[in-house]
């Protein structure tokens, strides 16, 4: 019973950082019918940021959440503007493979800066590492307490935003249907712009919190974070806000348990499920099947 509580705790820490990194993708998808996969990326740049904000004296966690969440954000909006926008009427193959490039770029731009280069780096303790008993030989630390608070705090946030504000309705409508958000006077552009904004925010957030707990960081450590992640949000159902909180925490949770059953089942564990859940209902645990005319 110990064991199985530890590791449950192990899970339940990782699935919410996947869950805050999937919620990007699934609310991109959720607005203009894209897999961003150059958000992955954003969960490394929000780590680096946070190293290198973290070395200024007198800047603590909070500080160094925040900036972690702004600077990937900003950079997402700009991608969507230079990147995506111009190519929004275009066929999808065509935004697809942007997507790829510019998560190509952003991999390994940062080799080349003398500052970052393409060696690990140790994170910095951000958290006063502490141990508390729970059952037994069961224990949770501050940084897995901190992880759970703060994701389940900015996850609060952006439900409470996107069910109960104004610019919640309109990100609302306009995944609906772009058209007929626009002839009601919602500033489409402005609307996916925010929903970028938000998501990278998110994902520079789970970057800190995944760092916290593995402290050592590079520039492709984006990449296995956002395809799990990624996995994480189909297995939910991607659009489907509370699917991409299933969809990280059982992702989580299952290779925790299946890594501790066997070392290497735990890289595949999670695949092994989205199969099985694309076999059996495409659509994902909370996704609704849609029908396509032809």
């Amino acid at each position: 019973m110990e064991h199985f509580i530890q590791l449950l705790i192990f899970g339940v820490q990782l699935g919410v950082i996947y869950a805050l990194i999937a919620m990007g993708y699934t609310m991109v998808y959720g607005i203009i019918r894209l897999i961003n996969f150059a958000h992955g990326d954003l969960v490394m740049i929000g780590a680096f940021t946070a190293y290198f904000v973290a070395r200024i004296p007198g800047f603590g966690f909070i500080p160094v959440m925040v900036a972690a969440m702004i600077v990937p954000a900003v950079i997402s909006v700009v991608i969507e503007r230079l990147a995506y926008r111009p190519l929004r009427n275009r066929p999808r193959l065509s935004v697809l493979i942007t997507a790829i490039g510019v998560s190509i770029f952003l991999e390994n731009l940062p080799r080349m800066i003398p500052v970052i280069g393409p060696n690990y780096r140790p994170f910095p303790q951000l958290i006063a590492f502490r141990e508390f008993r729970l059952y037994g030989s069961a224990v949770v630390n501050t940084i897995q307490i901190t992880n759970i608070a703060a994701s389940l705090i900015l996850l609060t946030l952006l439900i409470g935003i996107v069910r109960f504000t104004k610019t919640g309705r309109a990100m609302r409508a306009v995944s609906f249907n772009k058209e007929a958000a626009a002839l009601m006077g919602i500033d489409v552009n402005r609307v996916i712009a925010l929903t970028f904004f938000v998501g990278a925010a998110l994902a520079g957030a789970g970057g800190v919190l995944y760092s916290l707990t593995y402290p050592m960081i590079d520039v492709l450590m984006g990449v296995w974070l956002g395809t799990k992640a990624f996995v994480a949000a189909v297995l939910g159902g991607i659009g489907s806000i509370p699917g991409a909180v299933l969809g990280g925490l059982l992702m989580g949770i299952v290779e925790v348990f299946a890594t501790a059953f066997n070392s290497e089942l735990g890289y595949g564990a999670g695949f092994i499920i989205l199969i099985l859940v694309l076999l059996f209902r495409p659509e994902g645990l909370m996704g609704r099947p849609t029908i396509e005319k032809v």
